[in-house]
């Protein structure tokens, strides 16, 4: 039996968003070492703070500024941290209501032990050395000394020299990928150029690439079948956007293609043709590269186009 293959995979992009006059005030505060909250309709101070009262959804506006210490309302051991967290070393995920706050913000808590944290114990903000304007501003929290002391929360206009207006928070996941042995089988035989889907056994459909079962009939599917290497580009489109560790200058064309002898489109660039000639019907073959274990594009074959209604129902 083949091996069933697995990789490393990776799926992160750089989400960018405007922050609005509150979000605004409470990021470039972090920056200038000043904390603020938002007055909501009942008098609650919020922090962090919201746009909209979360009982009236009421529009606010009222900002003040709170103390950079406060008091733990629960908390969560940390003991592996992973990549992007606050802390390299384990520590304690903490809730903490800040004095003159009636909500808590979440944070890590450098501690050197579980034991040496508890409900209610006084933390302070460590800021970190250089601010951007983000809540990462808030190096963590760390235990401080003395009791709960009143805080008498001021008003404060949130204006700042230099606002930050957006923020950019990227996003990833990071995953091992497991094809299974229909998708490794398939897999493997692009390492030998050939293309390999399977047969279901009742609509004697060919599936390609291959998932192990029929997604029309729900049954197992073992009969392996060579389709191809020439197909139909049945539908395309131009991309005019360049993707990061991309090496493909824009525009260029992605598109279905039904390879001979198969019953479903696979995805595939293609190449050696202007972007503005692809057209449904194309014909095209693959093209590989030295080492590589799938074909780098497809091109065309120089066939007349095929007929539509030989590939209108893979459309």
């Amino acid at each position: 039996m083949p091996e069933v293959l697995t990789a490393p995979l990776v799926v992160e992009f750089p989400f960018t968003r405007s922050l609005g006059p509150v979000q605004g005030a409470f990021l470039t505060g972090l920056r200038e070492r000043t904390v603020l909250g938002i007055r909501a309709r009942d008098g609650r101070v919020v922090v962090p703070p919201v746009e909209y009262d979360p009982v009236t959804a009421d529009e606010l506006r009222d900002l003040v500024e709170v103390a950079p210490t406060g008091t733990v309302t629960t908390w969560a051991w940390n003991p592996s941290p992973r990549r992007g967290q606050p802390l390299a070393t384990p520590f304690a995920w903490v809730l903490v209501r800040l004095d003159g706050a009636d909500t808590a913000l979440l944070h890590a808590l450098d501690a050197p032990a579980p034991e040496a944290v508890r409900t209610g114990m006084r933390v302070r903000i460590r800021w970190a050395a250089e601010r951007t304007g983000a809540i990462t501003d808030i190096a963590c929290f760390e235990p401080a000394d003395g009791d709960a002391a009143e805080h008498q929360v001021t008003s404060h206009s949130g204006e700042f020299a230099d606002p930050v207006t957006g923020i950019t928070a990227p996003a990833r996941l990071d995953y091992t990928y497991a094809p299974g042995g229909a998708q490794s089988r398939y897999i493997q035989a692009l390492a030998e150029r050939k293309t390999v889907g399977e047969r279901c056994p009742s609509c004697r459909k060919v599936y390609v690439p291959p998932r192990g079962a029929c997604p029309t009939c729900g049954v197992a599917t073992g009969e392996q079948v060579e389709v191809g290497p020439r197909g139909t580009v049945t539908t395309f489109c131009i991309v005019n956007i360049k993707a990061r560790n991309l090496d493909i200058e824009v525009p260029y064309v992605y598109a279905h293609i039904a390879l001979d002898g198969a019953d479903l489109a696979l995805h595939a660039r293609i190449g050696g043709i202007p972007y503005d000639q692809v057209r449904m019907g194309l014909r095209v073959e693959p093209v590989w590269t030295e080492g590589a274990r799938f074909p780098d594009h497809y091109r065309p074959t120089g066939e007349p186009d095929a007929d539509y209604d030989s590939y209108k129902e893979l459309i």
